[in-house]
């Protein structure tokens, strides 16, 4: 039996280890016979690759991605060295990571020596092993926990989950309050009976939190009598509970792509650093802002400057950027919940409104698997062929 591990030490965001779990199944779908072992942050929620039945063994390492002095020795010491193949996090070899996270540079030069005796290491998401580009993953979520979390959202419908926070950067890069009692009060409005429920991570224990504070959780509850809160339950949990929900609504964040993952509707109030670049079968929508008035999108180089609302805000995050939008929003959600919005016309359609963000550049547009390339090559006009950067954007 051939053996890989899939060496996908990153940040500790929710969304880089569903990207290691994507490629995990890719290469398991190309050979179901394939020894997977999975090494990640062992602050990323390690709970989720243990679902998996296709990974054989999971290898938490504890790494600071900061430090310039970083021994990996230790971590290293626990993972076995005796793989056939070994593919690496893309990440690893770009000069613009390794600049910025000098750990992340010396344990994965310290990775190149442990397993040099590999018939081979290279990019996860590329061959050799063979790999299956595009497979759609899906997490195993036990069907006790989905049943608790039926029985706590309660019997309406249609059931919204809000993850108002976003991932793990900092408060002014995700919606007011104000703006987020502007949405919810649109969207009670579309759907009078609807369960919402508020996701989110507030305990301090080295993993991302959601930024926004309790009082301003319990605003928003305070909204609607039974507004249900799954704030800080375990992350299996929320997962769950989002399972049972017709749609998460969120700004970009790790935990939307481990909702779209759970096989639930993805709709992103898009914005700030990073497009949407997960697509795994599931309907999904992103709201894009207006470039010329909000500016967002710019990666790893430096933040468009902040506006004044209630706070300093970005651009993109903004009560004007968001009452722009509200429309498209309830609209977007109302074909999600209503499932008249299958994944095909998504991807079609998120294809046509990225490209004209991007004024016609497709190589500003990416994706794990690059399964997004064919429908923007096709609307600009140009052969639809894997890009060389496959899986290898900086994000």
């Amino acid at each position: 039996m051939s053996s890989l591990l899939v060496n996908f030490v990153y940040a500790s965001p929710v969304g880089h280890l569903i990207e290691a779990l994507h490629a995990c199944n890719g290469y398991h779908q190309a050979d179901p016979g394939l020894r997977i072992g999975l090494a990640v942050n062992s602050d990323t929620p390690v709970e989720l690759a243990r679902l998996c039945p296709f990974i054989d063994a999971v290898y938490p390492v504890d790494v600071d991605l900061l430090d310039t002095d970083l021994d990996p020795a230790p971590a290293l010491a626990a993972i076995p060295p005796d793989w056939d193949w070994v593919a690496t996090d893309p990440r690893a070899e770009q000069p613009a990571q390794r600049t910025y996270f000098p750990g992340l540079a010396r344990y994965y030069d310290a990775a190149a020596r442990r397993f040099a005796g590999a018939r081979g290491i290279g990019p996860a998401g590329a061959e050799p092993p063979a790999y299956r580009a595009g497979a759609h993953f899906r997490l195993p979520i036990p069907i006790a926990q989905r049943r608790v979390a039926d029985r706590m959202l309660g019997p309406t419908r249609p059931r919204i989950a809000v993850l108002p926070g976003g991932g793990s950067g900092q408060r002014a890069l995700y919606p007011s309050v104000r703006s987020w009692e502007l949405v919810l009060g649109a969207l009670l409005e579309r759907f009078p009976t609807a369960t919402i429920c508020l996701t989110g991570k507030l305990g301090a224990d080295g993993r991302t939190r959601t930024a926004f504070g309790r009082a301003e959780f319990d605003r928003l509850a305070g909204m609607q009598p039974g507004i249900v809160q799954a704030v800080d339950l375990p992350i299996v949990e929320q997962l769950a509970v989002v399972a049972e929900c017709d749609v998460l609504i969120s700004p970009h964040s790790g935990f939307g792509m481990a909702t779209l993952a759970v096989g639930t509707p993805w709709l992103s109030i898009a914005g700030n650093k990073w497009q949407e670049f997960y697509f795994n079968g599931v309907p999904f929508y992103s709201v894009i802002p207006d470039g010329t008035r909000f500016p967002c999108y710019n990666g790893m180089d430096a933040d468009p400057p902040m506006v004044e609302d209630d706070g300093p805000r970005s651009p993109s995050m903004s009560y004007a950027r968001i009452s722009d939008d509200l429309a498209e929003i309830v609209a977007a959600a109302a074909r999600l919940v209503e499932r008249r919005w299958d994944y095909e016309t998504a991807m079609a359609d998120h294809a046509r409104r990225l490209l004209a963000f991007y004024d016609g550049d497709v190589a500003q547009t990416w994706s794990v698997d690059d399964v997004l390339r064919p429908y923007v090559t096709a609307l600009a006009g140009q052969p639809a062929s894997p890009s060389p950067a496959r899986a290898a954007r900086p994000r």
